[in-house]
């Protein structure tokens, strides 16, 4: 079956689903091992300090990844339901609003960081040991992130347009160059952490240009166009854009949740066990993106086939694909689990030697910290399913519940009840509270439009 935007209407559900999910698992995977990859070149060309190191960086660039999310999310439901309306022109319009703010937000942080390097270092939790390091990963990781929030973006028009397989090449591709420079520019030129930036800026650079001339010269549905000036122009611009900020804004929440939870664990690992603490942490955030990227590509497989049924008030088979998200969602934290639990020494052996401390602390921690898994996945699901039926409250309110009001206080809490076991416990405490009370309110449930 082709996917169109009218096979959303009429094609088999989960046939549907399989034909978003597969391709985009791969691409989101792809796109996840790009920091793995990083990770795994860095911990044995430089070691430890590497790791921990780049780890103070990346609640930063989840702040950027989440608005990117954010984005994409919102321009990729308004546009969903716009075509589920006959109304091409319109779809076209939110998501070339949505690129260009992007772009604007991209080239405003890039210059930030720039200009104030040390201050923002500091910032993000870095000590004075490894305060070169980090100043050199934010540098030369800056114009990377631009053609990073193309890339999120641009995923979602794609896919929505029919073109998921798409996304998926361009996201392997990147990691496949990613693979390579990494190698030349860490070990042959030895630019330790800057060469591993520099990579991720480059593979970044391609898959942004693959997909972007998808969208301008190629597109059927989601075509960009030249978006015109003038003052009523821009007031409807901006209105749109809140609009759009609204529906995603749950998906900038959970990338926050990511970059709160690992700023959180920088600053309460240092705390008890300094930097090796941070290094071992660090090799769990390296596989976090995965297991989030695993949830957020069940939640985006199901938003067009769930938002352009809902624009036509077909609430069965909205009904219906959220059920399919749901058991998708809860095989998948079960695998994700098992790895954690079975294999946690071949996990951790890819970034750094066995036999070293911060290796050690890793490896106990990693059967502990995979318990959340089931619960943060599911919630995943849950909330992508409100975003999608533009049901903004319910999906904030749990968004919040996971990324602030349980997090903060476990932090607080189980380090002082159960030490450093304490620590690895926090999200998954956070996130089972967030599943009891979506379970309490009857966030299950089947939604009326």
């Amino acid at each position: 079956m082709e996917l169109t935007s009218q096979a959303l209407g009429t094609g088999k559900i989960s046939s549907l689903f399989r034909q978003i999910f597969y391709p985009t698992l791969l691409g989101m995977l792809s796109v996840s091992a790009v920091t793995v990859i990083d990770g795994i070149f860095v911990g044995h060309g430089v070691g430890a300090d590497g790791i921990a190191a780049v780890n103070i960086c990346v609640p930063l660039l989840m702040i950027v990844s989440g608005a990117a999310l954010m984005l994409g999310t919102g321009c990729s439901v308004t546009a969903s339901i716009c075509l589920a309306k006959g109304n091409r022109v319109l779809a076209r319009t939110a998501v070339s609003q949505a690129i260009l703010t992007g772009l604007i937000f991209s080239a405003v942080l890039m210059s930030i960081i720039f200009i104030f390097p040390s201050w923002l270092a500091r910032l993000l939790g870095s000590s004075e040991h490894l305060l070169p390091m980090v100043k050199d990963y934010l540098i030369w990781y800056a114009p990377g992130m631009l053609f990073d929030v193309m890339i999120i973006m641009s995923s979602f028009i794609v896919r929505l347009d029919g073109a998921p397989k798409l996304a998926m090449v361009s996201s392997i591709l990147c990691a496949l160059i990613n693979f390579v420079l990494d190698y030349i520019f860490i070990f042959p030129l030895g630019w330790g952490v800057k060469g591993a930036a520099f990579a991720s800026s480059i593979c970044c650079l391609v898959g942004a240009a693959i997909q972007m001339y998808y969208l301008l010269w190629k597109a059927k549905d989601t075509r960009l166009i030249r978006l015109r000036l003038g003052l009523k122009r821009i007031k409807l611009y901006l209105h749109s854009l809140a609009s759009q900020c609204k529906l995603g804004f749950t998906a900038l929440i959970g990338e926050l949740t990511m970059a709160f939870a690992m700023f959180l664990g920088n600053i309460t690992f240092m705390k008890y066990l300094g930097d090796d603490g941070v290094g071992a942490f660090g090799i769990v955030c390296y596989y976090l993106p995965f297991v989030f990227m695993v949830g957020n590509t069940i939640a985006q497989s199901a938003q067009p086939i769930i938002s352009y049924n809902y624009g036509l008030g077909d609430m069965d088979r909205v009904h219906t694909a959220f059920k399919v998200s749901l058991r998708t969602a809860i095989g998948c934290s079960l695998i994700s689990t098992a790895a954690f639990v079975l294999i946690p020494k071949l996990l951790v052996g890819l970034f750094l030697p066995i036999e070293e401390n911060a290796a050690q602390i890793a490896i106990h921690g990693f059967p502990i910290f995979s318990v959340s898994f089931v619960f943060f996945i599911s919630n995943l699901a849950v909330i992508g399913y409100y975003q999608s039926i533009e049901r903004v409250r319910r999906a904030t309110v749990y968004a919040l519940l996971r990324g602030v009001i349980f997090l903060l206080p476990t932090f607080l809490i189980m380090p002082m009840l159960l030490d450093v076991n304490g620590i690895w416990l926090t999200l998954a405490v956070s996130e089972a509270l967030t599943f009891l009370v979506i379970l309490l309110g009857g966030g299950l449930k089947p939604v009326s439009k």
